[in-house]
């Protein structure tokens, strides 16, 4: 709020040529205290009227009132903003009363839809630590795209088609071992799709013979699509396991393999558009003209590719959901297909393709280097929340051996744990995989905010507070910090979302834990003058904590 209003009154002391939106993005927040809450820096208008900043300054400084304002200052080229804080704790938490639950909630996503292709997976490999970044980063896109007005359909668009799956199948009719699949079949695929690779290595005839099986399994060959069907199967009830422990559901999980009779429409679809061109016995869309290598549509050999099934699945979405958006959580080693996808169809003339966007990301690392299944480096999620489910019951039991939910609050903290590791960074960058940084309770962690969460439960019931008779009037200065960060919430959940980046909601909430830790450490609240005061601001950070983990899609135990 006092952003717009400083913006607005600059921007009217400046005169029509100055836009609002302009002026407001060269608002900062300065770091140091002393320098204000608020800074405008008038270099960028120095030029234009052919006066010096500090000048600047001083001119529209006299002419900024507003009772949020308390005191302006002018140094060195800067205006600097000193917020009346009792007013503006007293406006904020006053907003936040009014709903609390809805704080933070916006409407420009009304009556839009938003298609999300997430998580993703292929049949028959380990759900690993690698697939975990497109489920969770997924979720909470969604999560924020609820929050700001928008309906959001999550689709689990399972990897059940392609030549790796011939490459498979050869692979079991020749290493694979019944007793080990009936016993555990993922584990037993896995190793023999390692071994193929390995092998073809050494011999290139073992990729041909993998091409023959995947073209076997297009043309309805019996035992190619038994096989197939119960490596399918397996392969999701194990993964369904996976998403029950991190709390995730979807509104459709489909495979690939669904749009295996739907393809030829698309392909006729670009024939008839003259779109189609033959290149080497394969049949490609040229992109030339958007500098792209020729997006290939079907190989020389008659078989598909995943480029086919992605535009048939596009088309398809578009008639079923008439969406908004579609967004493609995928690893930006896919950033090339996905601009091949979106200019095939736009030269298809589907006047929607720029609906689409590939939400990129970084890969999750193990000792720096890429995990692989085909090389058998890899980190089994299962595995690994298990293990922080198991770390973390044994930190509750030395901090609170007493805790009657134990082991409840032991999962919420171990998966949080896992899950917050990985939204914590921007998307865009790698994340090294580690369960010791994952797990300390203090620092950038969800055992940290969880921690917090809990804490301010335990004073919202030690001092009796009842919501629904709240003291908005903070006069306590160590608060302010917390406050000035706590009114940000709406304005962080709206950028963590255009900017589709939910670490920028995960650094807002260690931002608020922060200040609420420090602002504890330095006041008191029980007992005090201005007990049911602070208890009010308490009330508000609790509500932001919860709901901010709820969005990042972790639980917040109201015990530790």
């Amino acid at each position: 709020m006092e952003k717009q209003i400083l913006a607005l009154q600059i921007a009217h002391i400046l005169g029509e040529e100055y836009q609002r939106e302009w002026v407001q993005q060269l608002i900062e927040v300065p770091k140091q205290q002393d320098h204000g809450d608020l800074a405008f820096p008038c270099f960028p208008l120095a030029k234009s009227l052919k006066k010096s900043p500090g000048l600047i300054a001083d001119e529209i400084s006299s002419q900024i009132k507003h009772p949020i304002f308390k005191e302006v200052q002018t140094v060195g080229g800067y205006i600097n903003i000193f917020l009346d804080q009792v007013f503006v704790a007293d406006h904020g938490l006053k907003q936040f009363y009014q709903e609390p639950e809805a704080y933070g909630s916006h409407e420009f996503g009304k009556g839009k839809t938003i298609v999300l292709d997430m998580s993703a997976p292929n049949i028959a490999k380990p759900f690993s630590m690698g697939h975990l970044r497109s489920t969770v980063i997924g979720n909470a896109l969604s999560n924020l795209a609820q929050k700001c007005g928008y309906k959001t359909v999550k689709i689990n668009y399972i990897g059940d088609y392609g030549t790796q799956f011939g490459k498979l199948l050869a692979a079991y009719l020749k290493w694979g071992e019944e007793e080990s699949l009936k016993q555990n079949p993922i584990q037993e695929l896995t190793r023999v799709y390692v071994k193929f690779h390995h092998a073809s290595k050494e011999d290139p005839a073992f990729i041909d013979e993998g091409r023959e099986w995947f073209k076997k399994l297009e043309n309805n060959d019996q035992e190619a699509v038994t096989l197939w069907k119960w490596f399918k199967s397996v392969s999701l009830e194990e993964f369904e396991e996976i998403y029950k422990l991190l709390g995730i559901t979807f509104d459709l999980t489909r495979g690939e393999a669904y749009y295996n009779d739907k393809m030829g429409a698309t392909i006729d679809m670009l024939q008839e558009k003259g779109l189609l061109e033959e290149s080497e016995g394969a049949q490609v869309v040229r992109l030339d003209e958007e500098k792209l290598p020729p997006c290939l549509i079907r190989k020389s050999n008659g078989t598909t590719i995943y480029a086919t099934r992605d535009l048939t699945a596009a088309i398809d979405r578009k008639q079923t959901y008439d969406f908004d958006e579609a967004l493609y959580v995928v690893g930006h080693e896919q950033t090339l297909h996905f601009q091949q996808v979106k200019h095939v169809l736009k030269k298809a003339e589907f006047s929607w393709a720029d609906q689409l966007r590939h939400i990129s990301f970084g890969m999750m690392l193990q000792d720096g280097k890429k995990m692989s299944t085909r090389q058998g480096k890899t980190v089994l999620l299962e595995q690994a929340l298990q293990e922080a489910i198991s770390v973390a019951a044994k930190n509750i039991k030395e901090k609170n051996p007493d805790l009657v939910n134990a082991q409840e609050v032991a999962e919420q903290v171990g998966v949080g744990a896992v899950i917050f590791h990985d939204l914590k960074h921007d998307r865009r960058n790698d994340v090294e995989f580690s369960l010791e940084n994952m797990l300390t309770f203090e620092g950038h962690t969800a055992p940290y905010l969880q921690y917090t969460y809990a804490r301010t439960v335990s004073l919202l019931e030690r001092g009796n507070f009842d919501p629904k008779h709240p003291v908005t009037d903070v006069h306590a200065e160590t608060a302010w910090p917390l406050i000035k960060t706590f009114r940000l919430f709406p304005e962080v959940i709206e950028k963590a979302y255009k900017e589709y980046d939910p670490s920028k909601l995960a650094r807002h909430l260690l931002d608020v834990a922060s200040h609420f830790n420090k602002f504890y450490a330095h006041t008191k609240v029980l007992g005090s003058e201005e007990e049911q005061a602070l208890l009010s601001l308490i009330y508000a950070v609790n509500v932001q904590l919860k709901e901010g983990l709820t969005i990042l899609g972790i639980q917040a135990p109201e015990n530790m």
